[in-house]
C-alpha cells in the first residue's frame, strides 16, 4: 500500500515532491503521476533518443494539454497569434512555477528549453531533459557556459526550434529582476524576442516551496508582440517592465510574490530583486549586508 504522509495542509505521496489537500486527491494524483510521468514521458524520451524531432513535439504539446485536462486547470490564454512559427525566435517568459511549460507548450512552437544542471540530476526529469536534447547551463562554470549556452542556443535556432529562457533565473516570484544575457544572445544569434507572462502556475504545483499539488487552478498566459532582434537589448528594460505590468495589472491570475521571511533568502542563489520593489530591495539587501555578502 502507499506510504501516505500527512501535514498540517496536505497529503503527501510516495516520492516527497507531490501532495494534495486530501486523501481523495492524493490517490487521483498518485494515479496521474504514474501516467504522465511513466509512458507517458517514456514516449517522449524514445522520440528524442530517436531523433524524431517532430514526433517529440507533437508528444510534449499533447502531453501538456492531457496533464492540463488531468489538473483541472482553468485556462486565460491571449495574444497566441503573436508566436510566430518559421521564425528564428527566443521566448522569454516570467518564471513562478515547474507548470509554467504547461503554458508555454501551447505556443504552438516547436521549444526547448534551456535548464539549470541540477534539474538533470532528478530522475524523471532529468531522463527527460537528457534525452529530449533540452539545453543544459552549466552554473559553475563562468564564461565557459556563456560559451556553451552561445553554442547550444546557435544549434536549436540553426534547427528551427524556438528557444525557451527565463531570463529571471529563479522563481522565487514576479520581483526578481531579469538577467540582460538573454537579450544579448537574442541579438548576437539574430533571433527575435518573443515575451510572454504566466502567471497562476505556482498555485497548481508549489515545489519547491511545498510539494502541494492544486486541481481546478486558473493560470493565464499573456504573448506580447516580438521584437526584433536589432532591438532586443536597447528594449531590454521596457520588455522588462511590460512583462511585469501585465502580470500585475489585475486581469491574469494572481502572479507569484517573494517573501523572504517566509520563502527564506536562498543565499547559494545568484539573483536580483528589480529596484521597482523598492521595500523588498532593501529588505534583501540588509540581509546580505549582515551575512557579509
Amino acid at each position: 500500500m502507499a506510504a501516505w504522509a500527512r501535514t498540517e495542509t496536505s497529503v503527501r505521496i510516495p516520492g516527497g515532491r507531490l501532495a494534495a489537500q486530501t486523501r481523495r486527491e492524493a490517490a487521483r494524483l498518485l494515479v496521474g503521476a504514474g501516467w504522465f510521468l511513466g509512458p507517458e514521458v517514456l514516449r517522449i524520451c524514445r522520440a528524442g533518443r530517436t531523433g524524431e524531432r517532430p514526433t517529440l513535439h507533437r508528444l510534449e504539446r499533447r502531453w501538456a494539454e492531457k496533464v492540463s485536462s488531468f489538473l483541472s486547470i482553468a485556462w486565460d490564454i491571449d495574444g497566441i497569434g503573436n508566436a510566430v512559427a518559421n521564425r528564428r525566435t527566443i521566448v522569454l517568459p516570467l518564471h513562478e512555477g515547474f507548470a509554467d511549460p504547461l503554458a508555454l507548450l501551447q505556443l504552438g512552437l516547436n521549444l526547448r528549453f534551456v535548464a539549470r544542471d541540477e534539474l538533470f540530476e532528478w530522475p524523471t526529469l532529468g531522463r527527460y531533459l537528457r534525452d529530449s536534447g533540452q539545453v543544459l547551463i552549466e552554473t559553475d562554470l563562468g564564461r565557459a557556459a556563456s560559451r556553451n549556452l552561445l553554442a547550444a542556443s546557435q544549434d536549436v535556432l540553426d534547427g528551427g526550434e524556438a528557444l525557451v529562457i527565463f531570463p529571471q533565473g529563479s522563481i522565487l516570484g514576479i520581483e526578481v529582476a531579469f538577467w540582460r544575457g538573454a537579450f544579448r544572445l537574442a541579438e548576437r544569434l539574430d533571433a527575435w524576442v518573443l515575451p510572454v507572462a504566466v502567471t497562476g502556475s505556482h498555485r497548481v504545483w508549489e515545489y519547491p516551496y511545498s510539494p502541494l499539488v492544486r486541481f481546478g487552478e486558473r493560470m493565464s498566459m499573456r504573448v506580447l508582440p516580438a521584437v526584433p532582434p536589432d532591438r532586443a537589448v536597447a528594449e531590454a528594460e521596457a520588455i522588462e517592465n511590460l512583462l511585469k505590468e501585465t502580470a500585475l495589472e489585475g486581469s491574469m491570475a494572481q502572479p507569484r510574490r517573494y517573501r523572504p521571511e517566509v520563502d527564506g533568502f536562498w543565499d547559494d542563489y545568484r539573483y536580483e530583486i528589480d529596484p521597482r520593489f523598492a521595500d523588498l530591495l532593501a529588505q534583501v539587501a540588509s540581509h546580505r549586508e549582515q551575512i557579509g555578502r
